[in-house]
């Protein structure tokens, strides 16, 4: 949970740290560890999203844009209790699901193939278009220039460099949580610079002020809870079925879940404006995603996410391949490790609540030194993905091109989603290509791609029909 709330420190690179304190473990303690880890980790990234605009991870992209509307309404604990309950319905769901429905789940996933991967993708791109502003166009750019910037580096199907321009440290492609933590921190730190710091203008921005009522309640009521179970049951389902998939994840099941409730929910039109339903169905949705991601691991094998993978490795150095015979060979493992995600999942509320009122008190200091500190942990944080000092620079030119974006109205999310799923998109579309003999018609013909693809045109089209009817109404 610690290593998700700094940026640039993701939850996969937590777990990869682990793995070799694990060797001289027993199989049990070590999967053990390295579950709860993943588990409890998916919420870390939320407080630094919320509270600075720094998402911790990928995944929490879609929970800034909601969350961090609070804080500057000054209701950041508020934000970040929503937040919470969301982690604890979705996590709690999630396990469950895990223990009862492992293998039919599993075997739902087997029908996915590259159209598929690459109409979800798509699915989540065009959502985060769609949900970017009042400008599609803007939105369209944003998106394209993500895209483009995730081509950079070695093609990874012919092996062709694009876009290095003799720079060596390019060939490995621009690292997406480098334009992530650039865009996103080090932008906004350039924006309350322009403000002026310690000005009303300043603490406007995160509702800097002594007014003690807004560390009061941290817990939605009850009654708030249950008006908001349709969203939570949205966001979980959409984690599950998301996160069940091979290589999807977390940040997919997250895009996907805030796209349909931006485009579908009773509140889409208060998405992003400092809504708790945005909170609550991406929170949800990244936290179901867990015991979804789970399920194809220890079924079949397969790792449903970057951090599973580490696991499966944990689990072959203990010379144990997941899959059916390890029900039936060691069932007590098998047990452990659902009972490792329940628990995690209650500790990480726990945690999580005893550290809500102490957070919001940091943003009492002055904005500066705030903003300073923020500064240390972003360049920390990149520095230490790849030990490489041109990832400063790098790192330094996306957090101008973020304060570009704000101050000129482009939207960030498409450029920072763009460039996370852009590999993935690429990679299952050239697939597509190879194996259906450059047939692009295979993404409608297929049930499964052909209503994604479909859902997500619709998602498109339907704002430029809006805004061509009020055009014409208007004349």
């Amino acid at each position: 949970m610690l290593v998700a709330v700094l940026p640039g420190l993701t939850l996969v690179m937590g777990v990869v740290l682990a793995l070799p304190f694990t060797y001289n473990m027993g199989v049990m303690p070590a999967l053990i560890l390295l579950t709860a880890m993943y588990t409890s980790g998916t919420y870390g990234g939320a407080i630094t999203a919320i509270l600075f605009r720094i998402p911790g991870e990928p995944m929490d992209v879609p929970l800034l844009w909601d969350g961090y509307e609070m804080t500057r309404q000054g209701k950041a604990a508020e934000a970040l209790g929503w937040s919470l309950v969301a982690a604890f319905a979705g996590g709690i769901v999630a396990a469950m699901v895990m223990v009862l429905l492992s293998k039919p789940v599993a075997a739902m996933a087997l029908s996915f193939s590259s159209p598929e991967f690459f109409a979800v993708v798509f699915f989540g791109l065009a959502s985060v278009v769609t949900l970017s502003g009042t400008s599609l166009v803007n939105a369209l750019v944003s998106l394209c220039i993500g895209l483009l910037i995730a081509t950079v580096g070695v093609d990874s199907i012919y092996g062709a460099e694009r876009f290095a321009f003799g720079l060596p440290f390019l060939l490995d492609g621009i690292e997406f949580l480098l334009v992530m933590v650039g865009a996103y921190g080090i932008g906004e730190v350039f924006t309350r610079m322009r403000a002026g710091f310690g000005t009303a203008e300043g603490q406007a921005q995160t509702g800097v002020g002594k007014d003690p009522t807004r560390y009061r309640t941290a817990f939605p009521r009850l009654a708030q809870m249950l008006r908001m179970k349709a969203t939570f049951a949205r966001g979980t389902l959409t984690g599950l079925v998301v996160g069940v998939v091979p290589g999807a994840g977390a940040t997919v099941s997250a895009f996907v879940a805030y796209g349909m409730e931006s485009q579908y929910g009773k509140a889409s039109g208060e998405l992003g404006k400092g809504s708790p339903e945005g909170i609550v169905v991406a929170k949800s949705a990244a936290t179901a995603s867990v015991g979804g991601a789970m399920v194809p691991l220890l079924t079949m094998g397969i790792p449903g996410s970057g951090a599973t993978a580490i696991i499966l490795a944990a689990f072959l150095l203990h010379g144990i391949q997941p899959g059916p015979q390890v029900f039936v060979s060691d069932p007590g493992l098998i047990y452990a490790i659902f009972a490792t995600v329940f628990v995690s999942v209650v500790g990480m509320c726990i945690l999580g609540y005893f550290a809500i009122r102490p957070l919001c008190k940091v943003l009492d200091a002055p904005e500066a030194i705030v903003s300073a500190f923020v500064v240390v942990f972003c360049f920390v944080g990149a520095f230490a993905a790849r030990n490489s000092l041109p990832d400063l620079y790098v790192i330094s030119f996306f957090g101008l091109l973020g304060y570009l974006f704000e101050r000129y109205d482009f939207p960030i999310a498409p450029l920072v989603l763009g460039t996370i799923l852009g590999p993935l998109a690429e990679t299952n579309f050239m697939t597509t290509m190879v194996s259906f003999d450059n047939d692009w018609t295979v993404f409608f013909t297929r049930p499964i791609s052909g209503t994604v693809m479909v859902l997500s045109l619709i998602g498109i089209a339907w704002p430029l029909l809006r805004a061509m009817r009020r055009g014409g109404s208007a004349g």
